[in-house]
């Protein structure tokens, strides 16, 4: 559930404005919210020490460490700052050197079609009046060049020749001259070479920087509370003597909040939000249900301060869905395994417990699912060996039937939730009527998709449903107005309650998909067979690609429909938003 927030406004006398701020970071109850644009030279010079940071963690990220002796002990450094400029120095001399080596090349393969010479030898001719020009033309204009310049050709290719003329006066011919090198190919390529050492040299002192790494991370954790407590200070409001913070607290963290005040001699102000405010959002939930938050924080959702909390029903689904769309017991139970194996190997490193608690549901709902349907890494190779303990599973038509009333009845659970917290206005009499015209829908998508026969009584669903709705969605005095306003919402809706409920189809589409491919995989391996040692390892190979290709896509699948379900056809339907922001309090 989202919890109630109050609003609260703490007075202190500037002075003490510090160390009140200090109390209220170790307390870590208060959502800070800024009463002006917080700027101060204090905060402009942690801004550019943050980017500092940032950039020479950034750079280290990038490379993997060195592993060889002696370069992870790397240098030692009076202070982080010196360490991250020195590592942002040679990144800098790194892509300068980067440029320059790519410019070298480009060079290097323009003239080494002319041979090797000493650009230098060229100039110190022309100080003594003879000149040495280089042009490409084609090889039939040589004939028409004058007869006073010596004419060499280097090289031809394509018609095209490579020349130089050599004279005793500057003369000028109508083709473009080509501008000699700097330096000769030897001179280039030596120095292309002492280039790429040094470019080696400086990622290998790069690498070694990763000795580093925890040191940085942890000056860049200080660096974000000095940030933050520096513009608290600064976003706070002045009166006189007197200033003030404001922010938002659990309605039930406020008896803690107050009693502090009281010692402190703070004065308080406690108020409910009122309408248009930006409140932040936290949920709290049973433990059970709060497994389900870290997939909330993968998609980097939250619901508004006045919307509603879906967790429960987001976890009951979306287990659902999962075992929908992985559909195969034996691809369960790798993620089973492979859960467990990450829970061994991690999970006193990771404080989200909960994160394993939810894999291993989702991993045996994919078991469960696989089992009632006979699906274990396929389904066409257990043919008459192991029977489906629900074989009407097996049968397609019966499985989108399943989802079309999955579809409804979800959906039908978002209007069910909408009418409860209306009641007891009239306008929940429309939330009632979207329900019927959702069943409606969900016959209708039998008649028109599965050929199944409509009940002549289902289309009373849709005159009821359209009536409640035409009537009740925005009743008013004016019953032309309300009319109004309850046909334009049966026309922008009526038609997408349709499509959302087909939509679950996806759920039978993406598993059959899923079957699909292990069955494909299964097939082409048993064609080639077990007869030889050769043949025994392409089979092998075969058909772990096979259901290696399915426990990658699986979850890419889960992410993209199973979430699609909740997070958009649901919430459209209970009206959600995601308009929100974490309630994310001023702590150490």
């Amino acid at each position: 559930m989202i919890v109630p927030m109050k609003k609260a406004t703490l007075l202190m006398q500037a002075k003490d404005a510090s160390a009140v701020i200090a109390k209220l970071r170790s307390l870590g109850l208060l959502h800070i919210v800024h009463q002006q644009v917080p700027k101060s030279k204090d905060i402009a010079s942690l801004q550019d020490d943050y980017a500092l940071l940032n950039n020479a963690l950034g750079i280290i990220a990038a490379e993997t460490p060195d592993q060889g002796p002696g370069l992870l002990h790397g240098k030692s450094f009076d202070s982080w700052k010196s360490c991250a400029r020195h590592i942002i120095e040679l990144q800098r001399r790194f892509e300068q050197l980067k440029e320059y080596a790519v410019t070298l090349a480009q060079f290097i393969h323009e003239w080494e079609g002319w041979g090797d010479f000493d650009p230098e030898c060229v100039r110190q001719l022309e100080r003594k009046n003879i000149y040495v020009k280089f042009y490409q033309l084609p090889a039939k204009e040589i004939k028409k060049l004058p007869q006073a310049a010596t004419v060499h050709i280097v090289s031809t290719k394509a018609g095209i020749a490579r020349c130089m003329l050599v004279s005793r006066t500057s003369m000028e011919i109508p083709f473009k001259e080509i501008l000699p090198p700097k330096m000769g190919l030897t001179k280039m390529n030596a120095r292309l070479a002492e280039d790429r050492r040094m470019m080696e040299a400086i990622k290998k002192e790069l690498r070694s920087f990763s000795c580093h790494h925890a040191s940085l991370l942890q000056a860049k954790k200080t660096l974000e509370k000095e940030l933050e407590f520096s513009e608290v200070l600064a976003g706070m409001e002045q009166e006189h003597e007197i200033k003030y913070v404001t922010g938002y607290i659990p309605h039930d963290r406020t008896d803690t909040l107050i009693q502090y005040a009281r010692q402190a001699q703070w004065g308080i102000w406690l108020t409910e939000p009122v309408e248009g405010e930006r409140v932040p959002t936290l949920i709290r939930n049973p433990r059970w249900v709060s497994i389900i938050s870290p997939m909330f924080k993968l998609i980097e959702v939250v619901p508004g301060y006045h919307e509603l909390d879906i967790s429960l029903w987001f976890l009951l689904f979306f287990s659902v869905f999962f075992g929908m769309l992985i559909g195969d017991a034996g691809i369960g139970g790798i993620f089973l395994f492979l859960t467990f194996y990450a829970q061994r190997k991690w999970g006193k490193r990771l404080k989200a417990e909960g994160t394993f608690t939810l894999f291993y549901l989702l991993s045996a709902c994919a078991v469960i699912w696989g089992v009632l349907t006979g699906t274990f890494f396929g389904q066409e190779w257990l043919s008459g060996r192991i029977k489906p303990l629900m074989p009407s599973l097996r049968n397609d038509t019966n499985v989108q039937n399943l989802c079309f009333f999955v579809g409804a009845l979800h959906l039908s659970i978002a209007h069910g939730w909408r009418f409860l917290i209306k009641l007891p206005a009239l306008c929940a009499l429309a939330d009632t009527g979207w329900i019927l015209i959702l069943w409606g829908s969900f016959f209708l998508a039998r008649l028109l998709i599965l050929g199944e026969a409509f009940p002549a009584q289902a289309q009373w669903l849709f005159v009821v449903g359209a009536g409640l709705v035409v009537l009740f969605t925005n009743p008013q005095k004016n019953i032309l107005k309300g009319l109004g306003a309850g046909i334009g919402n049966l026309l922008l809706n009526l038609v997408n309650s349709f499509t959302d409920v087909v939509s679950y189809i996806r759920l039978f589409a993406v598993g059959l998909a899923t079957v699909a491919v292990a069955d494909s995989f299964n097939a082409m391996a048993m064609e080639i067979g077990f007869n030889n040692f050769f043949a025994g390892l392409a089979t092998a190979l075969i058909l772990i690609l096979g259901q290696a290709l399915n426990v990658l896509l699986g979850p890419m699948s889960v992410l993209v429909h199973g979430v699609r379900l909740n997070v958009l056809e649901f919430c459209n339907h209970l009206d959600i938003k995601w308009s929100g922001f974490a309630y994310k309090p001023l702590k150490e």
